[in-house]
């Protein structure tokens, strides 16, 4: 597509609204007692309930309900303390009973929003939910690649799910991926849902459309089949375009449901939205309306872990941090909480910081774990500080030389480490001197150049007394002996 003249693209306001599907860590079903597992062999986790057989009745699973009620806290939602249930018609062939079991007009929790920060900006931009709401998942259509055949998988049909639906507040494809990316994060630390976008366990549908400044709302289409945060953002990128060269072009936008292909970074029509609309939703004779009682609500409140705002907040104002660092260390609850740990036995938090996003990050990455395998022990890594804030050994000889056996050894300590491997730092001024007068006696054009004015010519006379000492002389006393040498 022909790149739009950025003066045509300035005359236009961008809307766009989410709809988020987000898949529940239950064991079983929303309705039934079928397992809730990924993976399994097709059509294992079914049962009368989930077919929607004749005579059968669903049953709500109380979890469900913990567990939207704690998203809706961690996003300041007004709480519904009387919910109902309608059934939202429509027929696919993977949703067995020709209906879904949805919430429509009382939600479990209305209102609320997030402050988001947005890729490159300065400031926050606050993002307004309408409703989150549970319902049922539909099964599977598997389309062969051989045969003119679609397959259906119904192990999904009934899995619980809380869609996050905001308001027509975002105004850019940065602002909906920076949302995305915080309700990734927050569902990941409430331990509601795993966030993987590209198994399908949470998914995003995005409603588009542009209207010139001042004017009314223009008509909407819904881009679906989008699989990770990134191709929301394309997806956004590129519909706003094709909406705004369309109405310069004195065309109408058609509001319709879209495919995104990620390969080509295009979307394309799949059905109008007139017809999608038509759910003619009507309450469910078969689930009693619930009641959400003030203790419940309160029950769940104490149990909320702390969440990445709060522990952004704590680590930037009571640790000091920079809000690089924070966002960092808060990324996943487990680096999190395990760094938090570290900073109530340590009052060197930057250093701390410095070692979670350097060697300790690296190794994981190399790993290919996560911290929650992690081996090393709050107390082991609390150790390895402050043997480098003693100065008994330098950083560079604990990342390399330490670090790597303190993790193979849950036993070990730095200390003992640095002992056994002879890797204690030598402050003795009588070992020092001598290796520092030798370095300057080997390099006497660099001394005269240090005496004309080239003062930064001293990390290089460290480094040497450094390496000729094989890595154990103390950089403070090497570099205090060598000032001396050197007036």
């Amino acid at each position: 597509m022909t790149m739009l003249d950025p003066e045509v693209s300035a005359k236009y306001e961008i809307v766009v609204g989410l709809e988020i599907h987000c898949q529940l860590l239950t064991n079983t079903k929303i309705y039934a007692a079928d397992a809730n597992q990924f993976g399994e062999a097709p059509n294992t986790n079914i049962s009368p309930i989930t077919l929607g057989h004749p005579g059968t009745l669903p049953k709500l699973n109380k979890k469900v309900v913990d567990y939207a009620i704690k998203m809706g806290l961690a996003c300041g939602c007004e709480i519904s303390r009387e919910n109902s249930f309608e059934r939202k018609n429509y027929f696919y062939p993977d949703l067995p009973k020709g209906y879904q079991l949805t919430q429509d007009k009382a939600p479990i929790c209305v209102g609320g929003g997030l402050e988001v920060l947005p890729k490159g900006a300065t400031e926050k931009v606050y993002v307004p939910l309408n409703r989150i709401h549970f319902e049922e998942d539909a099964g599977k259509s598997i389309h062969s690649e051989t045969e003119d055949v679609t397959l259906v998988d119904l192990n999904r049909a009934g899995t619980p799910l809380i869609e996050i639906v905001t308001e027509p507040a975002i105004h850019s494809a940065a602002e909906a991926g920076a949302f995305l990316t915080d309700v990734r994060q927050i569902v990941r630390y409430l331990e509601i849902c795993d966030g993987n976008m590209e198994e399908g366990s949470m998914r995003c549908d995005a409603n588009i459309s542009v209207r010139k400044y001042g004017d009314p709302l223009g008509k909407k289409t819904e881009v679906k089949n989008m699989n990770s945060i990134r191709n929301v953002q394309r997806a956004i990128d590129h519909e706003v375009e094709r909406q705004i060269i369309l109405i310069e072009a004195g065309e109408e936008v058609i509001s319709e449901t879209r495919t995104f292909d990620a390969n080509t970074g295009t979307t394309a029509a799949m059905r109008t939205k007139e017809e999608l609309n038509d759910y003619r939703y009507f309450p469910d004779p078969d689930l009693s309306p619930l009641f959400v009682s003030e203790e419940w609500i309160e029950g769940i409140r104490t149990e909320m872990p702390p969440l990445p705002a709060d522990l952004v907040q704590k680590f930037t104002q009571e640790y000091g941090l920079p809000a690089y660092d924070a966002g960092v260390l808060t990324e996943t609850k487990e680096m999190a909480l395990f760094f938090d740990a570290v900073c109530q036995q340590t009052q060197n938090r930057k250093a701390a910081s410095n070692w979670m996003m350097g060697p300790i990050k690296s190794f994981l990455n190399e790993q290919g774990g996560d911290i929650k395998n992690f081996s090393l022990s709050v107390d082991q890594f609390v150790g390895l500080i402050e043997l480098v804030d003693a100065g008994k050994v330098n950083f560079s000889i604990a990342s390399k030389e330490i670090f790597p056996r303190l993790v193979a050894d849950k036993a070990a300590t730095a200390e003992s480490i640095a002992k056994a491997q002879n890797l204690l730092q030598d402050s003795s001024e009588d070992t020092i001197r001598p290796i520092a007068e030798a370095v300057l006696a080997e390099m006497p054009d660099k001394v005269t150049a240090f005496k004309k004015g080239k003062k930064g010519l001293i990390g290089m006379f460290i480094g040497q007394v450094v390496k000729k000492s094989g890595g154990k002389a103390d950089p403070k006393k090497a570099g205090a002996i060598l000032q001396e040498l050197l007036a």
